[in-house]
């Protein structure tokens, strides 16, 4: 079996990590991949979407799964060529991953569905969006639109809402686009996720990530900068809440709009003093979250993302463990403003032989050591059977690492419970 995944980063070098541990040992490639990927999967030689199609049918690929949701999107859509060239595609078409790539599609589609979230209203201008706030804060305000994660900012008072506004329609940080002003929710956050083939769906390990990038989630809003995973996050009665009113829910309303959905299905939800409520939709897997859950699975990864691709989704495939999974991300200077390459990584070679380390932002130099190049640049992931035990790990694993501008919250696993 030849798969492919689409995507360069940690969640994928994470995906790559399980597939090629899967007991079929499947032949892998990615594109555009990285160095480290590079290690346990092949290359192409492709340079966009058409050739990569292109090379995926001339090397009879069995299976593409997209980790980057970019690509779901671009051009005519991953999974839309993928059907056309008889490619099966663990990632759903283009119509469907409209549900990550508009915030307002996928509010109307709550809406329409009953779906419990915030009331929201659409802007389409700096003054719009003003009066849609009307001076009530704390406000939510969201790029409609792909925004690699930093799209949303929570703005306790006017001032840090007009910044956040001309940064959308006067600086244009994320392109043209419009604006959703969503009702601020309160409580802790949660990101379930699930493997969707049709009216198939199967839960995997929750998690909680951290997406501030300063100790005690302050200062700005990052791609995230770590995760906890366990079964133990949500008490039974909470888990069967969500998957009644929410999950389920999805699930019946993208079959009745014929969405045809295949591929992992991200919520973020707000535990609210009213229930679970959705933040937003990810059509795959979150990041870093995917870093944490990973190493909790077990069976075949890569057989189970197959049959889900082609409309079986068979559950026997996989296990998970019980021990809680923590990962913690060290990002480059001026992360998230921007970042810096080229500074030498060390103290991988310390790593104890059960911790899991997942690349994101990292090359090899000419001297053959590994570098950063990227804002978040390494996640070390540790388990434990109790969650302390696990934070305890993953933080001393981190510890071992440095390079110059390192940034590290040393909070993650223990705020927020």
């Amino acid at each position: 079996m030849k798969i492919l995944v689409v995507g360069k980063g940690g969640r994928e070098h994470a995906l790559i990590k399980t597939l090629h541990s899967s007991p079929s040992k499947p032949d892998l490639f990615c594109f555009p991949g990285s160095d480290s990927i590079f290690e346990i999967a092949g290359q192409t030689d492709a340079t966009d979407l058409p050739t990569l199609i292109d090379w995926m049918v001339g090397e009879e690929v069995d299976l593409c799964i997209a980790g980057e949701e970019s690509y779901l999107v671009k051009g005519e859509g991953l999974a839309n060529l993928c059907a056309v060239n008889n490619i099966p595609c663990w990632g759903p078409n283009k119509n469907a991953a409209q549900l990550e790539a508009s915030k307002n599609f996928a509010k109307e589609f709550m809406f329409r569905h009953d779906i419990p979230t915030g009331h929201s209203q659409l802007a389409h201008s700096y003054d719009q969006a003003l009066a849609a706030i009307n001076g009530q804060y704390p406000t939510v305000l969201k790029f409609d639109g792909l925004a690699a994660g930093k799209g949303v900012a929570v703005c306790p008072d006017a001032d840090s809402a007009q910044a956040f506004l001309s940064e959308i329609f006067e600086e244009k940080r994320f392109g043209e686009g419009s604006l959703l002003v969503e009702e601020y929710l309160e409580g802790p956050e949660i990101s379930i996720f699930a493997a969707v083939s049709g009216s198939q769906c199967f839960v995997f390990t929750p998690a909680r990530d951290y997406k501030l990038i300063g100790e005690g989630d302050v200062g700005a809003n990052t791609g995230g900068m770590g995760s906890v995973a366990g079964r133990k996050i949500l008490d039974p009665e909470l888990m069967e809440e969500i998957q009644e009113k929410i999950i389920s829910t999805t699930i019946t309303g993208m079959e009745q709009d014929n969405f045809s959905y295949r591929g992992f299905l991200y919520f973020g939800l707000m535990l609210t003093k009213d229930g679970p409520k959705v933040i937003e939709y990810n059509c795959r897997f979150g990041d870093p979250e995917c870093q944490a859950v990973m190493p909790l699975v077990s069976g075949d990864f890569a057989k189970f993302c197959m049959g889900g691709a082609q409309g079986k989704l068979d559950s026997s495939l996989l296990e998970f463990s019980e021990d809680w999974s923590v990962c913690v991300i060290l990002a480059s200077h001026n992360y998230p403003a921007g970042s810096r390459s080229g500074d030498v990584i060390f103290g991988l070679d310390k790593l104890s032989d059960s911790t899991q380390l997942f690349h994101a932002g990292t090359r090899k130099n000419s001297a053959g050591e590994w570098e950063t190049s990227g804002g978040r640049v390494l996640a070390v992931v540790a388990q434990g059977e109790t969650r302390i035990e696990a934070v305890e790990n993953a933080h001393k694993e981190a510890s071992k690492i440095t390079f110059d501008g390192a940034q590290r919250r040393t909070d993650i696993g223990i705020l927020n419970f």
